[in-house]
């Protein structure tokens, strides 16, 4: 090999292990960054507080857990809203079978709630919540859901439906773990999922996109 292509051959390697080591450096930052986003998103779930919300025109909860619409169902009985709407039902899922998932409230089942079988993700909730709060003419509403999901609920929901009042109505379980989520692999997981949605759906927003 010519000493011109050896010192070409060195530029490359060099210029190959410069690159690496950018890229190396970028990663361990980002790795960082998001370690720190999710220790800080956990506190704040840490924090928030299953507090008596204001009556609202409607309530709005998000399918997922049983807790949730017991607690939306609560609210309901309570008179905090006029209408419920559990956004995201299975279409294996009539009304029937969640009267005698919920039994006793059969008369509040037929007078106040209704169903939405179109949304398949929390964009679609929003969406969703956005058709019944307008077809019904409510102008504030309470949105009941699980307290690691409110953060890219309200993003969501607040995108989608400019001038409606958004109440939060965070829903803990009661064998969930959250001041103790790095102890807890599932809550674990679920929270950094959880974390690195919301930083998607923030970006998303940011640059004007809407969901899907």
């Amino acid at each position: 090999m010519s000493e011109e292509g050896t010192r070409s051959t060195r530029f490359f390697s060099g210029s190959s292990r410069e690159f690496l080591a950018v890229v190396f450096r970028v990663a361990i930052l980002a790795l960082v960054a998001i370690f720190i986003g999710v220790i800080l998103f956990a506190r704040s779930l840490e924090k928030r507080e299953q507090r008596d919300p204001t009556p609202a025109d409607g309530i709005v909860v998000l399918t997922g857990g049983a807790d949730r619409i017991n607690d939306a169902l609560l609210l309901l009985e309570r008179g905090k809203g006029r209408r419920l709407v559990i956004s995201g039902v299975n279409i294996h899922a009539p009304m029937e079978a969640l009267k005698r998932r919920w039994p006793g409230r059969e008369r509040l089942f037929e007078c106040c709630v209704d169903l939405d079988y179109q949304a398949r993700n929390t964009y679609g909730n929003a969406v969703e919540a956005r058709r019944w709060a307008q077809g019904q003419g409510f102008r504030s509403i309470i949105l009941v859901t699980s307290s690691y999901h409110v953060p890219r609920a309200m993003l969501e929901f607040e995108y989608a439906m400019p001038g409606v009042s958004i109440q939060p109505y965070p829903v803990v379980p009661e064998a969930s773990k959250i001041n103790r989520w790095w102890q807890d692999p599932t809550l674990f997981r679920i929270i950094v999922f959880e974390f690195l949605k919301y930083w998607a759906a923030s970006i998303r927003h940011t640059l004007g996109f809407s969901g899907g």
